[in-house]
């Protein structure tokens, strides 16, 4: 089914934020009107069979993102592993969202204004998913991704770690302190590199550093710490950028972020070698970023008991909104969401 929310494109300016349909099972393809772009931009959705079954419950919410190249050659293949996955219980259902990054955005917002992608990402789409299907919102979700969407991952993900109760950068990169140093063995031409360095970052270090998932895992780890988000990186032994994952691993450690870094036998720059190389007990990750063995609604840290830590992370959203903290749904986190998590104090599961 195509969304209603589909508009009529026009012009070739639009079609960098546009793709074609990707056709699998229980994929939904739409559009959407993005202020930060100022033009229509896809995406794609998979929608668990619960989702048509049961018509009031709403889902957590997997936002996957691609690596460089074309985005929607993984959807299907993706879909139907993670719908796989939730066929046999190995974790709950939930919606899977596939933003368009277009081939190399870097998951971010260009230095010249013309590709704002984490705007877009951030900003725009996903209150337009909220709004538009069954999702639980708050800080019931997931942000996954692969290679480029893996580095974006770092970003997005600490930059609002209200957004996000699990972190996993699969295969990340860039991760070098320095752009135009390429790993061993990459594949990119130093002139491909060069204009990516420039269409992102203009070409200037301070911006790329500025963006860094470094630099924003730095400034935002009490935040991650606070919220118990649950980290974690993969990547194959013979991908080139082992050597950056480790550091970025190492430097996660240095700010008392606990990470966790697979570095799976055998396995190159691949997501669908990848993941299924990883095992069944990958699957802990899912659950334990969703909490979805042991808790009541006001266990906002998903320790399983509602207590002083649930306090903590409320204090940290006070005066937000839509968060998993606005116990009373009135669209802030207020006093009065304090009042219902001490009602609740000491609740458990």
């Amino acid at each position: 089914m195509v969304l209603a929310a589909i508009v009529a494109l026009a012009g070739p300016a639009r079609a960098q934020w546009v793709t074609a349909p990707v056709t699998a099972p229980g994929v939904q393809y739409g559009t959407f009107e993005s202020a930060a772009a100022g033009t229509a931009v896809s995406f794609h959705v998979w929608l668990p069979p619960e989702y048509t079954a049961q018509p009031a419950r709403r889902f957590p919410l997997l936002i996957w993102l691609h690596g460089s190249g074309d985005g929607t050659l993984g959807i299907a293949w993706l879909s139907a592993y993670f719908g796989t996955a939730m066929a046999q219980g190995a974790i709950p259902p939930m919606i899977l969202l596939f933003p368009n990054g277009m081939p190399d955005s870097m998951w971010c917002d260009s230095k010249s204004g013309l590709v704002p992608m984490e705007s877009v990402v951030l900003d725009d789409l996903l209150p337009f998913v909220d709004a538009n299907f069954r999702t639980l919102g708050g800080r019931h979700r997931i942000l996954e991704g692969f290679s480029m969407g893996g580095q974006g991952t770092g970003r997005l993900g600490f930059r609002r770690t209200d957004l996000f109760a699990g972190l996993s950068m699969l295969g990340a990169g860039p991760l070098q302190d320095d752009f135009l140093e390429a790993p061993l063995g990459s594949d990119i031409s130093p002139a491909k590199r060069a204009a990516i360095y420039a269409k992102v970052w203009g070409s200037d270090p301070a911006y790329y550093t500025l963006q860094h998932p470094k630099t924003v895992a730095a400034a935002n780890a009490a935040a991650a710490i606070g919220r118990g988000t649950v980290v974690r990186q993969a990547i194959g032994s013979l991908d080139t950028l082992v050597p950056m994952n480790q550091e970025f691993d190492a430097f996660l450690a240095s700010l008392g972020v606990s990470n966790t870094l697979t570095v799976v036998p055998g396995i190159g720059h691949s997501a669908s070698d990848l993941l299924p190389a990883m095992g069944p007990g990958q699957w802990a990750f899912y659950n334990a970023a969703l909490a979805v063995a042991c808790r009541p609604l006001a266990d906002l840290d998903g320790s399983g008991v509602v207590d002083a830590g649930d306090i903590g992370v409320m204090l940290l959203d006070f005066g937000a909104s839509g968060c998993a903290a606005d116990l009373d749904r009135d669209g802030e986190v207020t006093a009065g969401d304090l009042a219902v998590l001490l009602l609740a104090f000491v609740d458990s599961c």
